[in-house]
């Protein structure tokens, strides 16, 4: 209603860009069919700040949101994503929930290729960010801890 009387108003998302892997799209499109002028503001996104730090493919990605809760459908998932990148030469990005990124890494290591690249991109603008791409069987000798903190992964 404050938009609609011409008052400005804006959407910010606490992890990330707003509308990008968070439900805020869902007011902007409203907006639009409203007629209210959407304004874009740049801030820190997790996708390409990832994509900026893999050393991975920047010019093709493409990013895949949240892979599937249920276990065989997330190997399904992340062997299709490998064989699209593969293809392609297209890198693909996606993340999950904190508490399940023990087991998304676990199926990776576990599913793709020993000499795919695998970006693991933890706590981004925070102190504790780190982001170190390394072929899978580099990552299967010494898999970082990403139990509870956010991440974004990365592979071609």
């Amino acid at each position: 209603e404050p938009a609609i009387r011409g008052k400005h108003i804006g959407i910010i998302s606490e992890a990330g860009v707003p509308c990008v892997a968070d439900p805020g799209a869902i007011v902007v499109k409203e907006a639009h069919a409203l007629g209210i002028r959407v304004i874009p503001l740049t801030g820190p996104s997790s996708i390409l700040l990832t994509v900026m730090a893999s050393g991975l493919n920047g010019q093709n990605f493409a990013f895949n949101g949240y892979l599937p809760r249920d276990r065989n459908e997330r190997v399904k998932k992340i062997k299709q994503l490998e064989m699209i990148g593969q293809k392609s030469n297209q890198t693909q990005l996606f993340m999950d929930a904190p508490y399940r990124n023990e087991q998304v890494l676990e199926d990776l290591l576990k599913h793709l290729s020993p000499k795919t690249m695998l970006c693991i991109a933890t706590d981004l603008t925070l102190d504790s960010e780190q982001v170190h791409t390394k072929r899978v069987d580099e990552w299967k000798a010494h898999p970082p801890k990403v139990n509870k903190r956010p991440v974004m992964f990365a592979m071609l």
